[in-house]
């Protein structure tokens, strides 16, 4: 089964950017939609973007605008580019797919604070 690694996490100012970077150990190509996730302290993990193998992107209302998904078929890779961050950002952020049907990664830390 896929497995995946998170990274590109960090503290950040608030307005600051970050670029996430989630890793599949094998083919994501057959995997419709690639979707990335976060997990707030005491919050249920929820969807932030999601994109699919033909480039169309779902954002939730929080991050539209902000945040960019993007994935590279050829490198296994989905990325998340996030800017103007906010202290409402900070969570622990993982990818899987769009409906998440995978083994859960152990995501990567980001956190918006001044």
């Amino acid at each position: 089964q896929v497995q995946f690694v998170e990274s590109g996490g960090g503290l950040v100012q608030p307005g600051g950017s970050l670029r996430l970077s989630c890793a599949a150990s094998g083919s994501i190509s057959g995997i419709y939609a690639m979707g990335w996730y976060r997990q707030a302290p005491g919050e249920q993990r929820g969807l932030v973007a999601s994109i699919s193998n033909g480039g169309v992107t779902y954002y939730a209302d929080s991050v539209k605008g902000r945040f960019t998904i993007s994935r590279d078929n050829s490198k296994n890779t989905v990325y998340l580019q996030m800017s103007r961050l906010k202290p409402e950002d900070t969570a622990v952020y993982y990818c899987n797919g769009a409906v998440p049907t995978y083994s859960w990664g152990q995501g990567t830390q980001v956190t918006v604070s001044s």
